[in-house]
């Protein structure tokens, strides 16, 4: 075998390989040199889905006849002042993407360097075309063009034609080269951004200004929809050098897959397995299965501390110190979760507005990659109205706490513990003076005024009426308080009944038979169920004995309560620990303790409930990532009925 060098052409070629898979890719390598460039304006325009045409403009420090040559030749850059890898603080490097392009197609640049301080060049400083052909580059000659540069590529992959088989059709590539826009647009909001294809509008942002948050805001609603911004939550968090700032969508403002969520290291867009799983982790027990959230995040971490050269296309990158970046993700998106409150999604309003009147309400369409997925469907946000509420009270939440056993405050029951009720949650002392219980302005979901079917409590706001699941809501608040059971009563190593959830001991245990497998599996973890108040053991061949339960459950149904468990246990499977998986188990045992659809309440019993959604984390969705109630604005009640 004999070794041999490879022409400089065909090393360019196996390098476009790696860095140019598509013509997406190929946009995002020159909108990152132009922000680099240090540029307030891009302009880009595509044909065919960026095969027949790339043109990328900007007004950035462009480049003399000197630096255009040394751009397009290998391993040349001015991004590495002092040699040094460890401290990259900009996107690309110009000597790696401009030669790897010009490998495999026609490369034209044209270029006029600025004075400092944002002045015109002179004339002998005038502007310079270069054109590089399948890797072959002619001598530079003058043109004439404004400050800036403009980079046009076209016929991308003609040196190599068997890469052109791979390519999608021209609307697919056009979608990814939108997506790889917008990323760079949202973590650059001080720059404006545009994207056209033959002759079609596709992305226009302008830049912002002001407030770097409020502008930063505004370039997501430009690009996330209306929708996000009016349920967006303000993330600012660090710890230690590492700062986290962005928005993350409420958890009832969700999509079927993960595209809108967008984390940014540096300013730098990527895909990182290390963000992505902490984010699931942080909206855990907040969402429905198969969903995700919508969000943006830039984490700004010390150059020497992230290592941003571990792909080609720099979409990876690798932390020194992960547990730590993970653990600050974690940390400030439950926390500004938990401060969220009972907020739910106004697009739930808005479902329910449309449902009632086709038409009208429906939220603009959003830019390619991005944007709105148009109206919720029904469904996901909101229940329809029902048409006449219930008067019979047979039972009360009072007196179902009792039955409990479970401290509280008449008429409902105690605030969560761990958490500080505001002076609204709390009933007042009789014939003391306070707000008329039927005024609801003074309250955030308002004061009840009916109950539909049984099951939707309807109050009156300051802004127009909520709609509130009755089951849905009480579920997340014994949900939260099993949890936090568990944070302040830990159990004791090797003490069966020295913490964990206060339970109530049953007279006479009950016998719960179930099939074999599922008996084995629920007596296998005795001890663990233990620690949520639910104390089984085996009796016999398929069968398990229950002599206490958690007191905040009442009296549930047994047999069904076991027998989901047991589902639940079979879902975790051996190799993932019980209390890895708390929020499953108390998820199951709060849906069996709560108060069902089709219990009547009376209005202190619906107020109370609504005062202690008010005053619990986390209470605008159930366990299972539903919205426990819906808004609707008195402005849009108004429309409907044409008063406005």
């Amino acid at each position: 075998m004999t070794i041999r060098r490879l022409p400089l052409t065909l090393v360019n070629r196996i390098a476009a390989g790696e860095v140019v898979e598509r013509p997406a890719a190929a946009v995002k390598e020159l909108v990152e040199n132009a922000i680099d460039a240090g540029a307030s304006r891009i302009d880009v325009v595509v044909r065919d889905g960026g095969q027949s045409l790339i043109q990328v403009s900007d007004d950035g420090c462009g480049m003399t006849r000197d630096e255009l040559v040394l751009a397009v030749e290998r391993h040349a850059t001015s991004k590495l002042p002092d040699d040094d890898l460890l401290t990259i603080a900009t996107l690309g490097f110009r000597g790696e993407a401009l030669p790897s392009i010009g490998a495999v197609s026609r490369l034209q640049i044209t270029s006029r360097p600025r004075r400092p301080g944002n002045h015109v060049a002179a004339a002998d400083e005038g502007a310079w075309l270069l054109v590089v052909d399948a890797g072959a580059c002619a001598e530079p000659v003058p043109a004439a063009h404004p400050p800036g540069t403009r980079v046009e590529v076209r016929d991308l992959f003609r040196a190599v034609p068997a890469r052109l088989k791979f390519l999608k059709a021209p609307r697919t590539e056009l979608d990814h080269i939108a997506d790889a826009m917008i990323r760079l647009a949202m973590a650059h909001p001080a720059v404006a951004f545009s994207l056209m294809d033959d002759q079609r509008s596709l992305l226009r942002l302008a830049s912002g200004s002001g407030d770097p948050a409020q502008s930063g805001l505004a370039r997501l609603v430009g690009v996330l929809g209306r929708d996000f911004g009016d349920n967006a939550l303000a993330v600012a968090a660090s710890r230690d050098a590492i700062t986290l700032t962005g928005f993350i969508g409420l958890p009832t403002l969700h999509k079927p897959t993960a595209r809108q969520q967008y984390l940014f290291v540096n300013g730098r867009p990527v895909r990182d397995r290390l963000l992505a799983g902490a984010v699931r982790a942080a909206y855990g027990d907040l969402l429905p299965r198969e969903r995700h959230p919508m969000l943006a995040l830039f984490l700004g971490v010390p150059p020497q501390e992230v290592d941003v050269n571990v792909h080609p296309a720099k979409t990876e990158v690798r932390f020194r110190d992960s547990g730590l970046v993970r653990g600050l993700l974690v940390t400030a998106l439950r926390n500004a979760l938990a401060a969220a409150g009972h907020r739910a999604a106004t697009t739930g309003g808005g479902a329910a507005i449309a449902a009632l009147s086709p038409g009208f309400g429906s939220p603009p369409g959003g830019l390619p990659g991005g944007g709105l997925e148009g109206r919720a469907p029904p469904g996901n946000y909101g229940y329809a109205l029902p048409g006449r509420s219930g008067t019979s009270v047979p039972r009360g939440l009072a007196e179902a706490a009792a039955e409990m056993q479970a401290p509280f405050e008449p008429p409902y029951g105690a605030v969560l513990p761990g958490f500080a009720a505001p002076p609204s949650a709390r009933p007042a002392e009789p014939h003391a003076a306070g707000p008329d219980p039927l005024d609801g302005t003074d309250y955030p979901l308002g004061a009840a005024r009916a109950q539909l079917h049984g099951t939707y409590i309807v109050a009156q706001s300051a802004q127009g009426m909520v709609i509130v699941d009755q089951h849905a809501a009480h579920e997340r608040l014994v949900y939260e308080r099993l949890k936090s059971a568990l944070i302040d009563r830990p159990p004791a190593a090797g003490d069966r009944a020295g913490g964990g959830v206060a339970r109530q001991a049953l007279l006479i245990p009950e016998v719960v038979e179930l099939d074999p497998a599922a008996a084995d599996r629920v007596a296998a973890h005795a001890e663990a169920l233990a620690e949520f108040g639910l104390v089984v053991e085996g009796f016999g061949p398929g069968a398990v004995l229950v002599r206490e339960v958690p007191a905040l459950l009442g009296k549930p149904d047994l047999r069904k309560l076991v027998g989901d468990l047991a589902d639940e246990l079979a879902e975790l499977g051996e190799t993932r620990a019980l209390r890895d998986r708390l929020d499953a188990v108390c998820s199951t045992m709060a849906c069996h303790g709560s108060v069902r659809a089709g219990r009547a309440l009376n209005l202190d019993e619906m107020n109370a409930l609504l005062r202690q959604m008010e005053a619990t984390p986390f209470s605008g969705q159930c366990n299972h990532g539903r919205p426990t109630h819906i808004e609707l604005r008195l402005s849009d009640i108004e429309r409907l009925f044409g008063r406005r």
